[in-house]
């Protein structure tokens, strides 16, 4: 005889994506529901991962992430599951050399890109064990792998990003969980340099000058959404991705735009 009784839906998976009020975090909560993942969109700014949150259908939580009780009420809001975690809270501040550098633009970018992500990790990793098949997607960048002029606090916390991705992999073999790191290079966000040159609007527009088609958040949001839909058994370690027009650090085609 057949059943006639229906069939239960299979329960809906939960995303945490921080700093999901603007930029990659933004599109990435985005690019997540719609691949039919519940999104936990944590920022500071609670106005915008509300509205953002209404929107999509997910969750929102007002979250800095280096605030510790803030961090543990984010992991309270995602449940006791969770799987996956887009650690993408991050920043850079300002662009002196080494040599004038501002010793608390360091700290604070020390504090977002690395002990942020710690906490946040530290914090989720139980109800990532918990779902039997866990993604944890750390934004790095490619200030993570080269040096450049006017950029060593960024790239110093950016390496620390990466570290901190590859030692987790070690550390957690054997169990449920995939770690990756997504690398992004010239990336035009609406924020990111506004806020590093301090609100200098034209030295924001300076970055990507003349520069063709740089990465916009939706693309970084799509390498995300690739990632995490992968076959359990497969690990995307790390995926470094640049606009065309951007061959290195050093090595950016500009068009001239007189």
């Amino acid at each position: 005889m057949t059943s006639t009784e229906p069939t239960a839906a299979p329960a809906r998976r939960t995303a945490v994506v921080t700093g999901a009020s603007s930029g990659i975090g933004e599109a990435t909560a985005r690019a997540l529901a719609g691949a039919g993942f519940h999104v936990v969109c944590a920022a500071r700014r609670a106005e915008r991962v509300e509205a953002l949150a209404a929107e999509i259908g997910g969750t929102a939580v007002a979250c800095d992430v280096t605030d510790a009780a803030q961090v543990a009420a984010l992991a309270a809001a995602a449940g006791p599951v969770v799987h996956v975690l887009v650690n993408n809270a991050g920043g850079a501040f300002g662009s002196d050399p080494v040599e004038r550098a501002d010793a608390e633009q360091w700290r604070s970018m020390y504090e977002v890109n690395v002990v942020g992500l710690l906490q946040v990790t530290q914090a989720v990793l139980p109800a990532l064990r918990a779902s039997g098949d866990g993604v944890v997607v750390n934004i790095g960048s490619t200030a993570g792998r080269v040096a450049y002029e006017g950029g060593a606090g960024y790239v110093a916390a950016k390496h620390g990003t990466k570290v901190v991705t590859q030692t987790l992999r070690l550390e957690l073999v054997g169990e449920p969980i995939r770690i990756t790191e997504i690398a992004p290079g010239m990336v035009h966000t609406p924020e990111f340099s506004l806020v590093r040159f301090g609100g200098d609007q034209d030295a924001a527009d300076k970055v990507y000058a003349g520069v063709p088609d740089p990465l916009v958040a939706d693309d970084v949001a799509d390498a995300v959404a690739w990632v995490v839909t992968r076959p359990s058994h497969v690990n995307i370690d790390e995926l470094v991705i640049r606009p065309r027009a951007q061959a290195a650090q050093h090595k950016v085609h500009r068009v001239d735009q007189d």
